[in-house]
């Protein structure tokens, strides 16, 4: 029941005002990193962040949800939407590889975006490679980086960064999102 717009976001009105806002103006930032604790929607924001890059109506807040670029980043296999998972993936050979593709031109879309998951795990050596390339990150590259630990993120990595704090959202919003998306009352309950 992941949203797929900043409209159906619950409980993170102070980002997706931010990011609609900078959407508009079309100010963007080259690194954004979203923290809070599980389930408040920081995977989902890097999601709707990359349709609203890379909608083919151009840069907007509100992406169609329907052209190609929005059904491929919704269905997880569009080309310039890469998602690393630093628990995982932690060492400096997978960071620098992810580093060598942000060089290249976006394949399919407008902008390439790369979103590290947990980048709190990263080790040492692969914060330092990617210090440089979010000091200098090439023109059509943006960086989304996620955390619930931003207090181990060193504070070089967040100071090159746009940071977001998302929040638990109030129970009885989510619920209400929930039964407004048609799931099923045992399933809302369950909350």
């Amino acid at each position: 029941y992941r949203p797929k717009t900043f409209v159906e976001m619950v409980g993170q009105d102070h980002v997706v005002q931010a990011l609609t806002n900078a959407l508009a103006s079309q100010r963007l930032h080259h690194a954004y990193l979203f923290t809070g604790t599980r389930g408040v929607g920081k995977t989902t924001v890097s999601r709707i962040l990359a349709k609203s890059l890379n909608c083919e109506q151009g840069i907007t807040a509100t992406p169609c949800g329907q052209c190609a670029a929005c059904l491929d980043i919704d269905a997880g296999r569009f080309v310039d939407y890469t998602e690393l998972d630093a628990a995982s993936h932690r060492g400096v050979d997978e960071v620098q590889q992810l580093l060598e593709q942000a060089v290249y031109k976006p394949v399919q879309g407008r902008f390439k975006v790369f979103m590290i998951d947990e980048v709190h795990m990263l080790s040492n050596t692969a914060f330092n490679a990617m210090l440089k390339t979010l000091e200098e990150p090439p023109g059509a590259t943006r960086f989304v980086l996620t955390t619930d630990a931003v207090h181990l993120l060193l504070p070089t990595i967040r100071s090159r960064v746009l940071g977001h704090a998302m929040h638990i959202p109030p129970v009885a919003e989510a619920k209400a999102w929930l039964t407004q998306q048609g799931v099923p009352d045992t399933e809302v309950d369950a909350l």
